[in-house]
Formats: structure tokens, sequence, C-alpha cells
């Protein structure tokens, strides 16, 4: 082997591993939005969990990718170490479907069909396809399955390069010594394991196998103790992974370290004792991919078939290694399990877990909001207190989410996911802001308890009406962000708008009880504060549907949206007239039929919900 086949082999294995890459961040892609729920539902039975487990790994193209998942997902307390067992297990046969894969590049045959499976028959087309759906394609889906094919094309490349640069090797008598020497059970082990955790691959390891296997000098005896210490070699990324993890997930890791070191043990003292009996035959002979790709496949099955009703004993192990401490009682109470930074290696999981937090923001800052506005009515410390507590939480929560989508955005996303992304970014401020509010409105009410104010009767039944509005305008918000429904967010602007005129009409009648002397400055100054804020609160729920709106329709500019909302859009009046009717504020005796005379005046003449007046619903507060 002269020095320019050895720099055609670097060419070689890094097109091999540039396409396996490729080919497995797109697949994660594709896959990644919906992989978290599967494997969170799926995983109550352990024959599921296995079969999971291998589906998602041969889609993925990774057991180290799988099993890194699964880790993040028990460390932030999604998975429990029951669930991830199977998963882990099933992982390790998932992975096989790579050496088939590859093992295509041994077959040969005329029959014209036959060649038609080889990859230098297939690999070129599929290349062009990709490349062409990438250039031409619209939808994200599309251009990501191009992706896959044109990365699969470059690993049967890059596989195809190194063969033929390792060629030179068979008529290399010292080289055919060295191998003679992994034919050692204990060396050949060590080797395989060495190899695979260095390229932090069990996949790649086995391709490398299978281009030196084309030569034709690597013999089965050779050949499997490397296949079987590939297996042990792999757990290297998920051990790496549990760096900083809590101790729950370096427990998963372990059981996959264990899995495969027991499996390594039993099947190499069963097979080898055998052999020693009464030798096997074959062990001389030369071993092709397809071997190889039989052997990867017959060992993980197997060892998956014995250990799988040992999977409680294997968890038992793992927690003795790693025993129970006060930190893993203290970890049941941690907010952010779910921001783990394993799970940033698949961006769509990690933004999943974000999103859902994003929700548990939402409903405390709605929680908060409601507890404020009972307050008003009826005082009670704790729900004052408890109101404090909530504000206090939302705020830790914008910190900490707004970090871990900085770091989520630094990643390759698809575009349904980026869409995602900034939505929640978008409405972050505007959640933190709800709860600054129902703070504001909650100290209102503390100061009304302990001035002792009342407010008039009718100033009550004003604020229940105001209040009722825009606590439903809340639930609303929190409906269309949990669906992204850009249906249901265009409904939430002329709800606001009502609400900007409610909020107008009671500052009018206020003005007119402190005329009268009805009610005095200093409560004037308290009821201004609960209704500036609930209106506030109803500007930052506009916001987030707003985002919705303009993400979505790739407006992306929330002005430009409002000023798009024409003042005789008849859908937007009829759902303002709507909010107008069911949200009336209630009038005294003397002043109903005054009333009901200009009510008919606004059915005839429709107000515009969009005045200057009125402002578009964005307050920078």
């Amino acid at each position: 082997m002269t020095f320019f086949d050895f720099l055609t082999l670097i060419g070689g294995l890094a097109l091999f591993l540039y396409g396996m890459d490729t080919m497995s961040t797109s697949l994660n892609n594709i896959s990644g939005s919906q992989m978290k729920a599967i494997m969170t539902d799926l995983t109550s039975n352990r024959l599921k969990a296995v079969l999971l487990g291998a589906a998602v790994t041969a889609l993925v193209q990774s057991s180290s990718g799988t099993t890194v998942i699964v880790v993040g997902l028990v460390n932030s307390a999604v998975m429990t170490l029951s669930q991830a067992v199977g998963v882990i297990m099933g992982a390790n046969v998932g992975t096989t479907m790579t050496a088939w894969l590859l093992s295509l590049t041994s077959l040969s045959s005329e029959n014209f069909f036959v060649q038609l499976l080889k990859p230098t028959s297939f690999s070129p087309v599929l290349a062009m396809v990709g490349v062409v759906m990438q250039m031409v394609a619209k939808s994200e889906k599309k251009i990501e399955i191009g992706r896959v094919m044109l990365g699969f094309a470059v690993l049967m490349f890059g596989m195809e390069t190194m063969s033929a640069a390792m060629e030179p090797l068979a008529e290399s008598p010292e080289f055919g010594k060295t191998l003679l020497l992994f034919s050692n059970p204990v060396l050949g082990i060590l080797a395989g394991t060495i190899v695979t955790a260095v390229i932090q691959s069990s996949s790649a390891s086995v391709g490398i196998l299978q281009s030196l296997a084309a030569t034709g000098i690597v013999t089965y005896s050779t050949a499997m103790p490397i296949i079987f210490g590939q297996n042990i070699g792999t757990c290297a990324t998920a051990l790496l992974s549990t760096i900083g993890a809590k101790r729950n997930a370096k427990r998963a890791a372990i059981i996959h370290l264990l899995f495969n070191m027991i499996g390594t043990v039993l099947f190499s003292a069963v097979f080898y004792l055998i052999n020693y009996l009464r030798p096997f035959s074959f062990m001389s002979e030369y071993i092709n991919a397809v071997g190889i790709a039989i052997i990867h496949t017959t060992f993980n099955i197997l060892t998956t078939i014995v250990l799988l009703p040992q999977a409680k004993r294997l968890e038992e192990l793992a927690i003795r290694l790693i025993p129970f401490t006060q930190e893993d009682y203290e970890e049941r109470d941690e907010e952010f399990q779910k921001l783990d930074d394993r799970l940033l290696e698949t961006p769509s999981i990690a933004l999943s877990q974000t999103f859902d937090l994003s929700v548990a923001m939402l409903e405390y800052a709605r929680e908060a909001l409601f507890l404020s506005v009972s307050l008003v009515d009826a005082y009670d410390q704790k729900k004052y207190q408890r109101v404090r507590s909530l504000e206090s939480r939302v705020d830790r929560y914008e910190d900490r989410l707004g970090s871990y989508l900085v770091h989520i955005g630094n990643r390759t996303l698809i575009e349904k996911d980026s869409k995602k992304l900034n939505i929640i970014l978008h409405s972050l401020n505007d959640i933190e802001r709800i709860a600054d509010h129902a703070k504001n409105i909650s100290e209102a009410a503390n100061e009304m308890q302990e001035k002792q104010f009342i407010f008039s009767q009718q100033a009550r039944e004003e604020l229940r009406v105001y209040g009722q509005a825009v606590l439903d305008m809340v639930d609303k918000t929190i409906e269309i962000y949990i669906d992204d429904d850009v249906i249901g967010a265009s409904r939430i602007e002329p709800l606001e708008d009502v609400i900007d005129y409610l909020n107008d009409e009671m500052k009018l009648r206020h003005v007119k009880r402190i005329r009268k002397g009805t009610c005095s400055i200093e409560l004037g100054f308290v009821l201004m504060e609960i209704t500036t804020s609930l209106e506030r609160v109803a500007d930052h729920c506009s916001n987030i549907a707003v985002s919705i709106i303009t993400v979505n329709t790739d407006t992306f500019e929330s002005h430009q949206y409002l000023n798009k909302v024409a003042k005789d859009d008849e859908a937007f009046l009829k759902e303002y007239r709507f909010n107008r009717e069911k949200y009336k504020l209630p009038m005294k005796k003397e002043f109903v039929k005054k009333r009901e005379v200009k009510e008919v005046e606004i059915e005839k003449v429709p107000e515009s919900p969009l005045t200057a007046a009125e402002g578009d619903g964005l307050s920078p507060n």
C-alpha cells in the first residue's frame, strides 16, 4: 500500500463519515419532531420498547444517536430508567440495518437486476435525484429527503473508495500477519472497542471492516472478535454524554455498557467454548460484507433475546453501581430538567421540550392573573403571596428558556421547527409581562386591603365584566398557542379592540363618578392601575396571536399584518360586534334608555375597531 493509496483511504473514510452524518442528520430532522412523543408513549411495554428502539435506530442510522437521546430524556425526567432499558436494547438491533445496507457492495452477478442493486449502479442516480430535490423542491421535508439520498450516495462512494484503496493490502504479507494477531479473541475485542470508541460510531466501524473484507484477506476468526468489540466501543458516545448529567441519566448509559459487555462476554464464551470442543470449519475462511452483517445481526439479536428477560436486574445493577443519594430526590423538584444539552443534538426534540415549558410558563402567568383578579373582589394573603411566587417563577422561565432557545437556534432546523422557534422567542417576553401585570393588580388589591378601600357596587360589577373579558382572552391565547392555530389567532385582535373600548368606557364612567362625588380620587388611581394592567395584558395576548399569524404566513412584521386588517373587513367587524355584545358593561337603570339608543347607533354605523384612539394593540409594555 503506497502513500497515495493511504491518502485515498483517508479521503474515502472522510466521505463515508460525512455521508453517514448527513444522512443521519436529515433523517433526524424528518422524524425528530415526532420522535419524542413516540419514544415516551410506546415504552410502557418492554417488548414494544425494544421494537421502538430498533425502528428509531434503523431510521436515524445511529445507535449512539438513539442512546444519547434516551440519556437526555431520562436526564430530563421525561422517560423513566425502566422505559429506557428496552429502547437501548432495541437500538443495538436497529444499528445492524446499516451493515446490511453496506453489504450491498459485495453483490456480484452478471444478472442485470442484481447489478442494479449494487451501490455503484444506483448511488449515482440517488445522488442526482437528491441534488435536484434540494435545488427545486419547495417543501422542507422534500429537501431533507434529497439530503438523505445524497448522504447515502456519498456514504456508498466513500465505501467503494476505501475498498479500492485497501486492495493493495491483499498482496502485503506483513499486513496479513498483523491481521492474524486479531484472531486472538482478547486482542480482537480490544481493537474493535478502541477503533469504534475513537470514531464514535459502530456503523462506521463496521463499514471500515466491511471495506477491508472486500479485499479478501479477512477471515471469520479475525472479524468475529472485532465485531464483538465494536458493540462495546459504541457505548463511549453515551458515556461521554453523561458528563454533568443527573445520576439517573448516568444509569441509562451504564445499562447500555452493561448490556454490550455482558452480551460480548456470554456470546464469546459460548462460541469459543463450542469452537474449542468442536472447531468450526468456516473460521479459517475469508469473510465478506454479508458475512459481517450476519454476525453483527446475530450477535445483537441473540444478546437482546437473552438479556431482555433480565432487564430488571440490569436496572438494579446500574443502581447498585450508581446508588441513590439525596441528589436523586432533589432532582425531582427541579423545574428545568427538560432543558438537557444532550437533546440539542436532536434540535426538534429539544425544541419540543422547550415548547412544553413555555406552555407551562403561560399557564403560570394565567394562574397569576386569575388569582390577582379574584383578589380585587375578595382579598386573601395566601393568594397574594402565590401571585408573587408565580411572577418570580415566570421570570426564571424566561431566562432559562431564552438561553436554551439561543443554543437551539445555532443548530440546523427544518422550516417548521424554525417557525416554532420564532413563535416561542417572540412570545416569551409577552408571557413574562402578563405575569408582571398580574403582580401589579395584586399589589393594587393589597393596597386596597391595607387602606380599607372598597369599590362601589357599580365599579365592582364593571370590573367583573372587564376582568372576565381579559381572562377569556388569555384562555383563548393559550389554546391558539398550543395548537398553533392561525384562524383562532385572527379572532384575538377583535376581542383586544373590544377590551380597549371597555377600558376607555370604564375611564369615562369613573370620571363621572368622581364628578358626582361617589368615588374618591385616591381610589380612582387604584382603579386605573387595575384597568390599565388588564388592558396591557390584552395587548400582550394580541402580540402572541399576531406572532403566530405573521410567522406562519411569512409576514414577519406585526405592524404590517395589523395594517392589512381592513376597517371594512366584515369577518373582523362581526367578531368585534359579537364580543361587544358578550362583554357589555352593566348600566344603572336611569341610563338604560339612553344607552339603548347608543347601541342602535353602533349597529347602524359600525365603529372601526382600529381607530387611532383605540391603538393597534401592540403595547411596548
